[in-house]
């Protein structure tokens, strides 16, 4: 009788145990799709926009005139005072995934990231600018052949009233750029813009970012070979391609408010029609003017206010708002990926997966372990 009641109950402990290993499975396997495998089946469906090529060039010249380039924005790494551990955890994890699933499957030529970088940089200490930027080197490595371009924005620096050299000089030993910076790849130009620094208001910063950005301009003037600049004024400018740059910035052109934007990741309807304030939320009209007539840029983007939205300047000039790249901003976060030649650009938008999706798988797996 006690051996046949020893059977039964190490049977009964067999079918318990592998039950419990079934749910064990279950609920390793929802962890492993919901923070690795979701990322590579959103982002496989993506797919570069195809781009004009000149008729003239021969197909193995046009293979490599397009810059494959993907633009986010916004990342927010959180710092040491308005951080809560479990916050970064979760947002950070998801843009480190993200970022290292699309490189790995869209394999870009270049990286754009447009400003805000970071959530405290305006008041972190030495040492919590030392441990974000160390945070963000992990979240964001990239392979030697892509490359990574960092824009400044007010939340690295500050605000016009708070961003100092001190700020600035520290970005730039990071991320190599300070006033404005001009970069050329397979015949396309890119201009950085410090957008903080345009207040103005004769600062010494903002001045500094002035005549950098008017050097610039007097460079992309030249290089297209422009009947109304002379050769001699020309003469000791280095030669770029005669290509109308594309202006990457953190803040927007000006714009009243965001009304006119539309899509599922473009602002609520409650905030669209909050009028924008000059200087805060975007560019006084005066800097967005000057940008404009200094480089005649055949496209903008820009970030700033977390959402998408396309406006277009001067009835011809295409500025696209890059929305914010992390859940803690979105529950929807996404980035732009674009085909650029040195006459032409298309562009597309690739989402992340939602932050309510992962959650409702999650609490689905929840609740089918509770039944169980």
């Amino acid at each position: 009788m006690r051996s046949h009641l020893g059977i039964m109950k190490t049977r009964h402990l067999k079918r318990r145990g592998c039950f419990l290993l079934k749910l064990l499975c279950l609920l390793v396997l929802a962890l492993i799709f919901c923070e690795f495998v979701v990322y590579y089946v959103v982002i496989f469906q993506c797919r570069w926009p195809d781009v004009k090529i000149e008729a003239h060039r021969s197909s193995k010249q046009s293979s490599v005139s397009v810059v494959k380039a993907m633009f986010l924005a916004d990342t927010h790494l959180l710092g040491e005072i308005k951080g809560h551990w479990l916050d970064k955890l979760r947002r950070e994890w998801q843009m480190e995934r993200a970022f290292q699933t699309a490189l790995s499957l869209l394999q870009p030529d270049i990286v754009f990231i447009l400003g805000d970088v970071f959530d405290e940089g305006k008041w972190s200490s030495s040492q919590a600018w030392a441990d974000d930027v160390r945070r963000f080197q992990k979240m964001f490595w990239h392979p030697v052949q892509t490359e990574l371009m960092v824009v400044v924005g007010n939340h690295d620096i500050g605000f016009h009233y708070e961003m100092n050299t001190y700020k600035l000089k520290r970005f730039a030993k990071v991320f190599n750029f300070t006033a404005g910076k001009l970069v050329s790849r397979k015949g396309v130009n890119f201009v950085l813009v410090n957008s903080v620094a345009l207040e103005g208001d004769g600062c010494t910063i903002c001045s500094i970012a002035e005549a950098k950005l008017t050097k610039l301009s007097q460079q992309l003037n030249c290089s297209q070979e422009e009947q109304n600049h002379s050769k001699k004024r020309c003469s000791d400018m280095t030669q770029l391609p005669a290509s109308e740059p594309i202006l990457l910035q953190h803040y927007p052109l000006y714009r009243r408010s965001d009304a006119e934007c539309t899509g599922e990741d473009s602002a609520l309807p409650e905030e669209k029609n909050i009028p924008f304030k000059e200087k805060y939320d975007v560019l006084s009209k005066e800097a967005s003017q000057k940008l404009l007539w200094w480089f005649h840029p055949r496209l903008i983007l820009s970030a700033h206010t977390h959402s998408a939205c396309e406006v277009l300047h001067d009835g011809k000039i295409p500025e696209i708002s890059v929305p914010s790249f992390s859940w803690r901003n979105r529950n929807n976060p996404s980035f732009i990926m674009g085909s650029i030649t040195s006459s032409d650009f298309s562009l597309s938008k690739c989402f992340l997966p939602l932050e309510s999706s992962i959650v409702a798988m999650y609490c689905t797996a929840g609740a089918l372990l509770v039944v169980l």
